[in-house]
């Protein structure tokens, strides 16, 4: 009878010690985001290229319930945007433009040239998340519960070059991410509805695809523009936020002929003429405000029709 009792107590032991071994700790896991890269690493001085961002929309059918709206109909949208210009201004390349009317004048006009006439950036950065999705699953043991939430989400961006509304560039990215609890025995923790991880899901989609956006809003020769001519110095837009400063030297350069692409019914600037240089010796002004001072050399420059100059970096052309 000791053997036996004995036999049956071993038995009952050796189960514990499973039910405990199949039953890890208390776990919060996050999505793999990618924190450092070689196109986001700010290494050298660059100007900074002016990007407007527009509000996300929300094309999927989960993220529209109760739990992922707000005063204006949409959170996952909102996060989404967010999140990508917090990642496009940590690089230190770019001077970040967030309007919501943007997401209504392309709802009204699309991308014609008139329309992104009134965005005033480089580029303009619209996207969407397309799929957003959460679920629940468990592993019940003897003696242990395993409760994991995991949320799953898509992003879309598109690249619009404002100088022509053509879209140079577009790239989706998914992400997912998970909280996990367990108990043994009853004793551990017992998670409710966690929102926290709609952020991570979103924010692991768009770490896979930041560097490529970086890469491609930098693949642009930068610009600038003249507005006016004082005295004898010209002034340009930008200024110091820009990355501009005093002794910079720049090219100016007449606009070329436009001429329509009878594929797509597209007008093409064709590239422009280099008409003379100038040096920067003056930065005023701040924000939107920011203009700089410079001094000039040409002998073809006409001062009477200055929208028809641009200004680059030495070499860039």
């Amino acid at each position: 009878m000791k053997t036996k009792a004995l036999s049956i107590s071993m038995v009952a032991t050796a189960l514990f010690l499973a039910g405990c071994q199949s039953t890890p700790a208390p776990t919060v896991e996050s999505p793999s985001v990618q924190t450092t890269s070689p196109i986001l690493v700010n290494n050298e001085k660059t100007l900074k290229r002016v990007v407007a961002v527009s509000r996300f929309t929300n094309e999927t059918k989960q993220g529209k319930n109760f739990f992922f709206t707000d005063k204006d109909g949409d959170v996952i949208g909102k996060q989404a945007s967010d999140i990508l210009s917090s990642r496009l201004a940590s690089t230190g390349k770019f001077i970040l433009l967030e309007r919501q009317e943007y997401n209504k004048l392309i709802d009204e006009s699309g991308f014609s040239p008139e329309a992104m006439d009134k965005v005033k950036a480089d580029y303009l950065i619209v996207g969407s998340v397309s799929e957003f999705g959460r679920k629940n699953e468990s592993d019940v043991g003897v003696f242990s519960r395993t409760n994991k939430q995991i949320a799953t989400a898509t992003v879309n961006v598109r690249l619009i070059d404002t100088s022509n509304g053509q879209i140079v560039y577009s790239e989706e990215g998914t992400g997912e991410a998970e909280v996990e609890t367990s108990t043994t025995l009853g004793v551990g923790g017992r998670a409710g509805y966690d929102s926290s991880i709609n952020d991570k899901a979103i924010s692991a989609a768009i770490s896979k695809m930041i560097s490529d956006v970086v890469e491609n809003l930098m693949d642009k020769p930068w610009r600038a523009y003249i507005l006016d001519k004082q005295d004898d110095m010209l002034v340009i837009s930008g200024g110091k936020s820009q990355g501009i400063e005093a002794g910079n030297n720049f090219e100016i350069f007449k606009r070329g002929k436009k001429v329509k692409n009878p594929q797509n019914g597209l007008m093409i600037e064709l590239p422009g003429t280099k008409v003379g240089q100038l040096t920067v010796v003056q930065t005023v002004g701040k924000g939107d405000n920011e203009i700089s001072l410079a001094t000039f050399t040409s002998n073809n420059l006409n001062t009477k029709d200055l929208k028809n100059y641009y200004i680059m970096e030495e070499g860039k052309s």
